[in-house]
């Protein structure tokens, strides 16, 4: 198991472990190899090719368990591996289509062991057909985990396989698609031990959603396909062991995948107002962190209204119409804030230490204590980190840890939390791999989803799930290109993205440095705009990494604008002189910078800076 950076109770958690007070419960969220040649991008990974200008994602869809179970290549510890002091047996009682699409599964869990109590979880997976497009041999579609089960005690779980988690993408027709076919459901507790539980027969192809092509190759891409001879025997081989079972067929009717429709909210309409009441110097202010406190530089120089917080957005309107800049706070592990800060007694403003004092509990700072000045102190709880967390396979705990982050956000007064880190364990070199959940990208949206819900369940405050995409390497993380298939992208590194943002519609989201096929994320119309919001109906407003645009052949600010990211961070003239010169020149229309203040503003007036703040409430 995964126990680096468990947070502060980590060390009595582990103890408990040890020491038999406790079963261990969590399971593997990602796959580890005999080898680090058995990954399939193992040579050609970032640096390892002499190559960080370009990273060519070669093994398409065969990413993490669907590698090794569709290549029968044998690992060390499976996905979705994990033991316990106490012994499980899971049986299933049925397989059965749902009445709005899809399916579910129900088991029931009982402890078979004489004197731990434990927790198990359940993992349903899918081999789709073979027929049509090609397809890993198989895929989770869902999971489930049981209360504390006493020694003898059982439970039954319901769990369900929604129509989109039996679709693939087809590059050829834009589209979702549930092929015709039978679809194998296989039920277990890791990847490497399940059991043929039902099949479900699809009688005609289904478009479950037609999409806008996006972000397309701009130079050939030779993926990695499994030998269809090979596919085709696990197909037989499956099918055989159901027949073998006596299992029948069952008739599955997929459904059409749409995103949620909200309502027109007030804070809409104020933003609107408000909108058409602004300059153009406004305008343009607003959609720039706040360059007057000092957020030139880098992460943490910019805690003014919170010390030791990432940034602010910009506070151009506080006086004439009292909207506040918002505060928002980074850390992987909880809230990244300085440990104490000094305020000046006769001008009551806070005695800044820059980006030293925000980084390592402010180790690096300097500690010298000045004269007339109070010391005031802020403790944030270290939480464990996003793989950590999703070992739990625990959604109602992650979801707990939220609520516990919201919390402190609200003590603090803390509006964003840039957090979660989501991005796909594609290779184990990837240096930030502790903070993101998983290599699977439904295991990964639901636990970014959990933890949103729990944040967002409290007055004002919301999450910022990153980094919008494929930020799967830290070498030349600000100007290597992501080279991938759509298909890839789609079905591995958007979609956990696109199951936290129609699940539970976080506050914000922030896009990632790298550039896909050739354009920076933060200047993709196609992320921003076609996927994010016209596809997924996404409420919130997308937001910069930092210093995203000071590079030279980094992104333009006028260029993040026009995509549809909202707000550039942490803000520099030189972001609006770019985005006033566009203006001018009429490469940037007024229309869509009205249109990012206008989700600014409507998101602003539902934070804990703005009057009274209430639970987050996606509308347009």
């Amino acid at each position: 198991m995964h126990i680096s950076q468990p947070g502060m109770e980590g060390g009595n958690a582990l103890a408990d472990v040890l020491t038999g007070k406790v079963a261990p419960g969590g399971k593997l969220t990602g796959t580890w190899a005999k080898d680090y040649g058995d990954i399939p991008n193992a040579e050609n990974y970032s640096h390892n090719n002499g190559d960080v200008q370009k990273e060519y994602y070669t093994e398409g869809i065969y990413v993490g368990y669907r590698y090794f179970d569709s290549f029968r290549k044998e690992t060390a510890y499976p996905f979705g591996f994990g033991l316990s002091y106490t012994s499980f047996s899971i049986r299933t009682e049925e397989v059965c289509p749902e009445e709005k699409g899809g399916a579910y599964v129900t088991v029931t869990v009982k402890n078979t062991g004489d004197t731990w109590a434990g927790r198990e979880v359940v993992q349903v997976y899918l081999s789709c057909p073979q027929d049509g497009l090609e397809k890993e041999y198989r895929r989770l579609c869902g999971f489930a985990k049981t209360k504390l089960l006493e020694p003898g005690e059982g439970e039954q779980l319901r769990i369900p396989i929604p129509s989109k988690n039996m679709a693939s993408f087809s590059e050829e027709k834009s589209a979702w698609i549930v092929e015709k076919g039978q679809y194998g459901v296989w039920v277990g507790n890791s990847c490497a031990d399940l059991e043929i539980s039902g099949v479900l027969e699809v009688e005609e192809d289904t478009v479950i959603e037609a999409v806008k092509h996006i972000l397309p190759l701009q130079e050939p891409l030779k993926e990695l396909s499994c030998p269809k001879d090979l596919r085709l025997l696990l197909d037989r081989a499956w099918k055989e062991e159901a027949k073998a079972r006596g299992i029948l067929p069952i008739t599955c009717v997929p459904v059409k995948e749409t995103a949620g429709s909200y309502p027109v909210t007030e804070a809409e309409k104020m933003a609107e107002e408000l909108t058409a009441k602004l300059s153009e110097e406004q305008l343009t202010a607003m959609v720039i962190g706040e360059i007057s406190k000092g957020q030139g530089q880098a992460l943490g120089s910019a805690g003014i209204m919170v010390p030791g917080a990432a940034g602010e957005t910009s506070s151009c309107l506080e006086e004439a119409y009292g909207v506040p800049g918002v505060p928002m706070a980074d850390g992987p592990a909880g809230l990244r804030l300085m440990k104490s800060y000094e305020v000046d007694r006769a001008t009551g403003r806070i005695n800044s230490q820059g980006i030293f004092g925000a980084l390592e509990g402010g180790i690096f700072a300097d500690q010298t204590v000045h004269e007339n000045t109070d010391t005031y102190y802020q403790y944030a709880t270290a939480f464990p980190v996003g793989t950590l967390l999703a070992q739990t396979w625990d959604t109602g705990l992650v979801e707990e840890v939220g609520r516990a982050v919201a919390a402190e956000m609200e003590a603090f007064g803390v509006s964003w939390w840039l957090a979660p880190g989501m991005n796909i364990h594609r290779n184990p070199l990837c240096g930030r791999n502790f903070e993101y959940f998983s290599e699977d990208p439904l295991l990964s949206g639901s636990m970014a989803a959990a933890i949103t819900k729990g944040v967002q369940s409290c007055n004002g405050v919301g999450t910022t799930i990153k980094h919008f995409a494929c930020n799967n390497q830290e070498d030349n993380r600000m100007g290597c290109d992501s080279i991938v298939s759509e298909r890839a992208l789609r079905e591995i590194y958007l979609r956990g993205f696109e199951i936290a943002v129609k699940t539970a519609q976080p506050m914000a989201i922030m896009t990632s440095y790298n550039l896909i096929n050739g354009v920076h994320t933060a200047n993709s119309k196609d992320l921003c705009t076609v996927a994010a919001r016209e596809e997924w109906n996404f409420q919130g407003i997308i937001m910069t990494d930092w210093t995203t645009t000071m590079p030279r052949g980094g992104s333009s600010a006028w260029g993040c604008i026009a995509a549809g990211n909202d707000l550039i961070m942490p803000g520099c003239e030189g972001d609006k002189e770019s985005i006033l010169k566009a203006l001018a020149e009429g490469t940037l229309d007024r229309e869509e910078l009205k249109a990012c203040v206008k989700r600014m503003l409507r998101v602003i007036f539902q934070t804990n800076a703005y009057e009274a703040s209430v639970p987050y409430e996606a509308g347009r």
